[in-house]
């Protein structure tokens, strides 16, 4: 029986699934992979602190990752803290002690993924990163491994569940964005401040993860083009579902003929396909390989149990020596990158949704479609309801168009312009159709 020495770097919500699984499970992992791992180290800020969790006799609690670097028996550590500094710090330090090591932190890869794996390359050990990105659905495995013969064509999916239970529980119970965050929080699926979730950094990070495994392009959270959720409208969630959409907020990544597209962005998506009916707290992923073609990764995309399971099956891939082969073959984040020209939003081209509010006068749609075809955007469908009988001359309704595939720059020049209009009421709502 093998015995792999461990370090927990944090005991909060993941870290204590890790430590759970590890100690109530150690007979079950002995029996499926041959190792016993043991919990030497774990390294936290408040030593003294109630845990939910008991660890074995002989862990010692510490606050100091020296105790951790300088121990020859502790072979990984599982980095769980979380945020920039001082993670960042100690995984390079524990990496020149040499230790392989396994996160759960996306912000630190994706903003600091080259300077880290550059670090683990020279000193020839590994860093593991499953449960960086979508919790407990083992989607780097699958690019890493599964997918590897293929040329990814794109990669497009639900990868925040905060922000995906609040538009589930605006489109389903008629909240406002304030009622549904607030509901989110009570439920413990939003923090306090829910910024990093709701206006899309918190997905970015994750899309930049993907595209180092799907297309080999070193780029970071920064700069994925970002957009939130906190300008969606029960207006617009119900114009959307008389169409046939529903909205997600999207974090998509497609390769094109002249470069590579990263957005996070809401989107209409039509209903009864696989990504608009992701629900509540749960991520979705789907994939499309030239020689696979689609695929579809469905699951938990949080939570302490999921993310600690992807966490412990990278420490059994680390202790067999998975890790560190897969390691070596991919080069993540290297120098010699694909060098894809990261195109501007401005650049791509999809279908989009636009809803004005206008004046009930003839001729109103025409000045608008004049608008659209001058800037090379074509509608393809038009909702505009009748008023409500007591309105008034002059009142304004809403005017709801879909447009076929027209350039970024083209729809937001003539938002711009028809905007301008006196028959018009901004801001007017533009969002992106992912069909």
């Amino acid at each position: 029986m093998k015995q792999v020495g461990v370090a927990l770097l944090g005991l909060g919500t993941v870290g204590s699934g890790v430590a759970r699984l590890l100690t109530e499970q150690a007979e079950r992992l002995k029996r499926r992979c041959g190792i016993e791992f043991r919990i030497k180290h774990v390294v936290v800020r408040e030593p003294d602190k109630p845990r939910p969790v008991t660890l074995p006799p002989e862990t010692k609690i510490v606050t100091d990752i020296r105790a951790v670097a300088e121990d020859p028996e502790v072979e990984i550590a599982v980095e769980l803290w979380g945020g920039i500094e001082p993670a960042r710090q100690a995984v390079l330090t524990l990496l020149r002690h040499g230790k392989h090591i396994v996160t759960a932190n996306k912000a630190l890869l994706a903003e600091h993924g080259p300077e880290l794996f550059d670090t683990a390359q020279e000193v020839e050990r590994s860093i593991a990163f499953e449960a960086s990105v979508a919790g407990g659905i083992p989607i780097v495995g699958a690019l890493a491994h599964g997918l590897s013969a293929n040329r990814v064509q794109f990669v497009r999916g639900v990868l925040n569940g905060t922000s995906n239970y609040i538009l589930t529980a605006m489109s389903d119970s008629q909240h406002t964005y304030a009622e549904a965050l607030a509901d989110a929080q009570a439920r413990g699926y939003a923090e306090a401040d829910p910024t990093l979730d709701v206006d899309g950094t918190d997905a970015a990070q994750k899309l930049a993860i993907l595209v180092q495994l799907a297309f080999g392009q070193r780029i970071s959270g920064h700069q994925v083009f970002r957009q939130g959720i906190t300008g969606i409208q029960q207006a617009d969630l119900r114009y959307a579902a008389e169409l046939g959409y529903n909205i997600k907020l999207l974090a998509v990544a497609r390769l094109h003929e002249d470069g590579l597209e990263a957005r996070v962005t809401p989107c209409l998506v039509r209903k009864r396909t696989p990504l608009a009916e992701v629900r509540g707290v749960y991520n979705a992923i789907q994939i499309q390989g030239d020689a696979v073609g689609d695929m579809f990764f469905y699951g938990l995309g949080a939570g302490q149990m999921p993310t600690a399971s992807a966490v412990v099956a990278d420490m059994i891939d680390t202790a067999l020596g998975r890790a560190q082969i897969t390691f070596r073959m991919l080069r993540m984040w290297a120098s010699n990158d694909k060098g894809l020209r990261l195109l501007a939003p401005e650049e791509t081209r999809t279908r989009f949704y636009f809803r004005f509010n206008v004046q009930d006068r003839p001729g109103v749609l025409a000045q608008i479609a004049r608008v659209l075809g001058e800037h090379a955007v074509s509608i393809a469908s038009v909702i505009q309801h009748e008023p409500p009988p007591d309105s008034q001359a002059g009142d304004t309704v809403p005017l709801v168009l879909m447009t076929h595939r027209a350039r970024t720059a083209d729809a937001l020049s003539s938002l711009e312009e028809i905007d301008r209009l006196p028959i018009v009421s901004p801001p007017s709502v533009l969002l992106r159709v992912e069909d």
